[in-house]
């Protein structure tokens, strides 16, 4: 079944809010959507790499190497599935996955320098040898990136961080990524006053000077407003349900103009 379908590789890459740590409440009880039948399939890297699954959530729960991105039982629900869905309705690509992001990592983590990229680059490329030892060729090679939060805690410059984020850049690329699809973070949510605009805004001019990054969801930063924060960083899985759909949306409308 896999192999008529044009399908696309996604690196879900990033902090916390990637990994997701989505939950309901009473005022907010809407849950993670069920994957379309089609839509997307998970390759586990670490966990099952001879296989692929169904896309479902907690999207990369088993997915956890001690010796680089680990955080057992820390993913709760994503914006992975809803993604996936709306990317799938909108383009016709199933999309295939692979969970690489790490809670509470700044963009100092992302270098390839037996960090967090070192690990992600690894999953990569076990994907890539999957798929070509079963003759499969995906049309793109992607990363769906959200990251920032930490280097907002940190108090990293913007420049410290665009020159990091265009770093991995050039390594992604070179290892077969395409683009890199930017979901912006929202703000801080507690009593230390940390001020995320600044990576924020940060993220928005790599989007508008890098040709390779394309900005695809900026609501984040309206969710603490509308009460959809769970604690000082995260959210609720509405939160994640909605900037997923937007994101998948707007990235498929890049792939099918060819703005890639």
């Amino acid at each position: 079944m896999i192999m008529e379908k044009i399908y696309d590789l996604f690196l879900f890459m990033g902090q916390s809010n990637m990994a997701g740590r989505g939950i309901t409440s009473p005022r907010w009880p809407e849950p993670a959507p069920k994957a379309v039948l089609g839509a997307g399939y998970e390759y586990r890297a670490i966990s099952d790499p001879e296989h692929l699954h169904e896309i479902e959530e907690p999207f990369g729960a088993a997915e956890n190497h001690p010796e680089g991105i680990f955080e057992p039982g820390m993913k709760t629900g994503s914006l992975a599935t809803a993604f996936v869905n709306a990317y799938y309705e909108a383009s016709g690509h199933s999309v295939i996955g692979v969970s690489a992001s790490k809670g509470g990592s700044s963009v100092r983590q992302w270098q390839g320098k037996d960090d967090y990229l070192t690990d992600a680059l690894m999953r990569l490329k076990r994907a890539q040898e999957y798929f070509k030892c079963r003759q499969m060729v995906p049309a793109h090679q992607f990363v769906l990136w959200c990251q920032g939060e930490t280097d907002g805690d940190l108090g990293t410059s913007a420049d410290e961080y665009k020159a990091g984020f265009t770093h991995m850049m050039d390594i992604l690329e070179e290892n077969g990524i395409q683009n890199c699809f930017l979901i912006t973070i929202g703000e801080y949510n507690g009593e230390k006053g940390y001020d995320y605009s600044r990576i924020r805004q940060a993220q928005l001019e790599l989007a508008e000077c890098d040709p390779r990054v394309k900005l695809v969801c900026d609501a984040f930063h309206t969710m603490k407003g509308r009460g959809l924060m769970k604690d000082e960083f995260h959210y609720y899985q509405k939160a994640y349900n909605e900037v997923g759909q937007a994101a998948g949306k707007a990235t498929a409308e890049l792939v099918n103009g060819e703005q890639i």
